[in-house]
């Protein structure tokens, strides 16, 4: 189990979509009237996964449910060797990144 620090996704700055890229080869760039932009399918079909991880829910609201009830019952079974095995795989994972 990762505890993880935000549960919102991060959207590019409005910024950084706004600057205008300078041409790979410049002597080559022909100024018109009116100019058109393509895009790839790679990069629509990238826009529609954005779209869709940014739609989905960042909590399952049904497993919340099913654990809360499971408390109300009694039923819920905490593993504290589990808990404390996932624990210490975080810190070993957050101090093997810092090196």
């Amino acid at each position: 189990m990762k505890i993880e620090s935000t549960g919102k996704p991060v959207a590019p700055s409005a910024t950084a979509e706004a600057r205008p890229r300078s041409p790979a080869n410049p002597a080559s760039t022909v100024a018109s009237g009116s100019e058109k932009v393509e895009l790839s399918s790679l990069s629509s079909s990238l826009q529609k996964a954005e779209t869709a991880i940014a739609q989905a829910p960042v909590v399952d609201t049904q497993r919340v449910a099913e654990i809360k009830q499971a408390i109300a019952n009694g039923e819920f079974k905490i593993d504290a060797g589990r808990i404390a095995d996932g624990l210490i795989s975080s810190v070993r994972e957050m101090l093997a990144g810092q090196r």
